[in-house]
């Protein structure tokens, strides 16, 4: 990554600040378990910068100083994966006893803009250096997914192994903790692991995905290598990544006992879903990790367009398995959200406000066939993507209407730079007026969600994706037949 002179000029001038504060703080505290973590948030979205320990859970809310700068101290401290949040935005930093770590960032490009400096700085820079590179690949996977299996196979295998020769090359020049290590490994491994489990579904399609079984004898050699109660990362996206594309794909299994094998696959089949929860709790032990696969895949089945008699019965499955009360009843109040928006359902007529600061009721702009569709500020490459995704498909169904609504709660400043700064259309861009309401009645779970209504409002699709291969001609029936869908 490059750096300006003046850029270098802050980042150092910074350092030594707090620097100079660290040294201060240690002549008083000679407690080896201790670690500071500090920096400066340039084009701040707030104040705030929220801090999570390493379960996941909020340590501290601190807030910035005049000159958009933090610095913390962290007491008894537990070596593992912390995070931090501001203005939705979500980084991971790895700390250890005496670690002292500055970030800066821009939130005009969040991650790609992170330098840390400090002790420990070499590994958190690392550790993002691994993460966008793992992001980088991810956006390819669908190019890649079109090679032969045995051919796929030897490539994950090849970048797999050339990414660790690298980070093992990297410890010969620097002197780190095992543990650290170990991070990286698994930011690597379980990588590709996800790659190779997502890659039947990719492969094969729902048409063809019994020939998962026809997969080469080492494809899955990874799977004597899974740790699936490994705490220290249970918050870490790749190694979610993996275990949600792994449930997924083991299932597949109970799934062909019960269907024909010329049947085409069903993702949404009760049966398939309820043995995903059936695998989480017999392979997981680890009640985070379990807890949130449970909650995950549950919601995934009642989010998508099922009857309300299955919605019930798969959530009466989930909450015989979850032990976290909190999971459990965010569960219950979206199944009851999703009463309100079955098929043929009238649209909830929540507030919205326009670029020009009116209000209205959401039904009374609603006047011909319409999508809904959401973005927040806080995710650039969604924001960007859904609005150039909606200038296609305007193009090809005229006969609908479009309504685009941001779905933050911040000032009304950063939704519209980014609508002057994109041009985005401002004739149809909303905003909620209470937006932690609006997310919650209409089950906005996911950026991607859209809903889509007919002229008069009511629901014909409660849970569509504009991004989905098989939107487009879910449209397309939607407007052929004009009536609910059964």
């Amino acid at each position: 990554m490059r750096h300006t002179p003046h850029r270098l000029v802050k980042i150092v001038a910074l350092a030594i600040v707090l620097a100079t504060q660290l040294a201060c703080k240690s002549n008083k505290n000679s407690n080896n378990d201790i670690a500071y973590i500090g920096g400066e948030i340039v084009n701040p979205k707030n104040n705030l910068v929220i801090l999570y320990n390493t379960k996941g859970k909020v340590a501290d809310t601190l807030k910035l100083d005049a000159n958009n700068r933090f610095l913390h101290k962290i007491t008894n401290l537990q070596s593992g994966l912390y995070s931090f949040i501001h203005g939705g935005e979500y980084q991971m930093i790895l700390l250890e006893p005496n670690d002292s770590i500055l970030v800066r960032l821009n939130t005009y490009d969040f991650d790609q803009s992170i330098v840390f400096t400090g002790n420990g700085a070499k590994k958190n820079n690392y550790l993002i250096k691994t993460y966008l590179e793992n992001e980088s690949e991810a956006q390819k996977l669908v190019k890649y997914a079109k090679m032969e299996p045995e051919v796929f196979n030897a490539f994950v295998e090849k970048r797999r192994k050339d990414q660790l020769a690298e980070f093992y090359d990297f410890l010969n020049y620097t002197e780190e903790t095992p543990f650290f290590k170990s991070i990286i490994e698994a930011n690597i491994n379980y990588n590709s692991y996800a790659d190779k489990e997502i890659y039947p579904f990719a492969y094969f399609g729902n048409n063809k995905l019994i020939h998962i079984k026809d997969l080469p004898e080492n494809f899955y050699a990874h799977r004597d290598n899974i740790d699936y109660n490994a705490e220290h990362l249970s918050h870490f996206f790749a190694y979610n990544r993996f275990l949600f594309a792994h449930i997924d794909n083991i299932a597949i299994k109970s799934y062909y006992k019960d269907n024909d094998y010329h049947s085409k696959f069903d993702r949404h089949s009760l049966a398939y879903n309820k043995s995903k929860l059936d695998l989480v709790d017999s392979l997981v032990t680890n009640e985070i990790i379990k807890n949130n696969l449970l909650k995950y895949k549950a919601r995934d089945f009642i989010s998508h367009n099922h009857t309300e008699a299955e919605a019930q019965e798969l959530l009466g499955y989930y909450l015989t398995k979850s032990t976290d009360e909190e999971d459990k009843a965010y569960m219950t109040d979206l199944v009851a959200s999703l009463k309100s928006l079955r098929l043929g359902n009238v649209l909830p007529n929540l507030t919205v406000v326009n670029y020009n600061n009116t209000e209205f009721l959401l039904n009374s702009i609603i006047s011909k066939p319409t999508i809904i569709y959401f973005w927040s500020s806080n995710s650039k490459k969604q924001y960007r993507n859904s609005h150039y995704k909606v200038n296609e498909l305007k193009s090809k169904f005229p006969q609908m209407e479009f309504i685009s609504i941001n779905l933050n709660d911040n000032d009304d400043k950063y939704w519209k730079d980014i609508v002057n700064q994109y041009k985005f259309p401002t004739i149809n861009e909303f905003k909620f007026k209470n937006s932690k309401m609006a997310r919650k009645t209409l089950a906005v779970n996911y950026l991607n969600k859209a809903i889509v209504v007919d002229e008069h409002s009511n629901i014909l699709h409660p849970n569509a994706n504009i991004f989905s291969s098989e939107f487009e001609e879910t449209l397309d029936e939607l407007l052929q037949k004009k009536h609910l869908i059964q």
